[in-house]
């Protein structure tokens, strides 16, 4: 494996062996500290993190990697440097993996292309189209709470058609054989299924969010990808949460035990509230530190 910008760039055996390390450091967190001991990670990042950037750089700290953070704000892409003279300008300089995050589709797979031999990229968000390592985590979150993926009944609701998250994730979870995905959102959020999964996909669309939550066993909340919609209507914040915002009311619909997620940044009051976020179904802070855990695995994958 030299890059990882969509999940497609991993066999089935490779995605799950980085869960299983990722399980493995979980159980053990100091289990492969400083295993990279000098090497050197650049997290080049375009649009605004912070779960996603502060976990690379704790991952790779752990590992013993050096660490540099490059943002657009106050490089030279403020004086009109092209993406592709700011990516030759950083790779000149020897690190041995490049995280990139952009508001641009396909962002990463370019710079891949463009890498020098023993230069990973890895890709941490690149428009609507995929976020490989979010995707990872969600996976290894609802493994540690059920037997096996085919039990699990999710519900992702929200702006779908917008989240790179639901895309990688769907892809993803289809992959290790999940029972059951519902989705569900507004008029415009929702787009048609073959566009997130092929045919044999266990993948069904919902018009209400009480219907889509009914016997479902973990549900996943999306914000309102605000800075990605160009011709949708966007509901005022009152009346989102009035008709797809999880209460606790929807919980009480659900499985008993139902777990619950989001990769956020949340909105609290709006797509979900905040009984239901700092509730006891909430895994969200589990998901945040399985970040760090599939962020590690996913290194030392790459660079041993």
């Amino acid at each position: 494996m030299k890059h990882l910008t969509d999940i497609g760039d991993c066999s089935p055996k490779q995605l799950i062996s980085i869960l299983q390390l990722a399980a493995n450091i979980a159980q053990d967190p100091d289990h492969l500290v400083d295993t990279l001991s000098g090497r050197l990670l650049v997290n080049l990042f375009y649009e605004a993190s912070t779960r996603t950037r502060v976990s690379f750089e704790v991952a790779a700290k752990r590992l013993g990697m050096h660490v540099v953070n490059v943002s657009a704000l106050g490089s030279s892409v403020e004086k009109g440097e092209s993406l592709e003279d700011t990516f030759h300008t950083i790779q000149a300089m020897m690190p041995d993996c490049v995280v990139v995050r952009h508001p641009d589709q396909g962002t990463a797979l370019k710079l891949a292309e463009i890498a020098d031999p023993g230069i990973h990229v890895i890709n941490a968000g690149d428009g609507i189209a995929a976020h490989p390592t979010q995707a990872l985590l969600d996976a290894l979150t609802l493994k540690q709470g059920f037997e096996t993926l085919s039990e699990v009944r999710l519900v992702m609701a929200g702006d779908i058609r917008h989240s790179r998250v639901a895309r990688s994730s769907i892809r993803l979870l289809t992959l290790l054989g999940i029972g059951e995905i519902r989705l569900c959102g507004p008029d415009g959020f929702v787009p048609p299924i073959a566009e997130l999964a092929d045919g044999n996909a266990p993948v069904t669309c919902h018009d209400k969010l009480e219907d889509a939550v009914k016997g479902a066993n973990a549900i996943m909340m999306l914000r309102i990808q605000k800075e990605r919609i160009i011709d949708v209507n966007v509901p005022g914040a009152d009346e989102y949460h009035h008709k797809w915002g999880l209460r606790q009311e929807h919980l009480e619909l659900a499985a008993p035990g139902c777990r619950v997620l989001h990769p956020g940044p949340m909105n609290r009051g709006v797509e979900i509230a905040s009984e239901v976020a700092d509730g006891p179904r909430s895994l969200i802070k589990t998901q945040v530190r399985n970040g760090l855990y599939v962020r590690m695995a996913l290194l030392q994958k790459l660079l041993t």
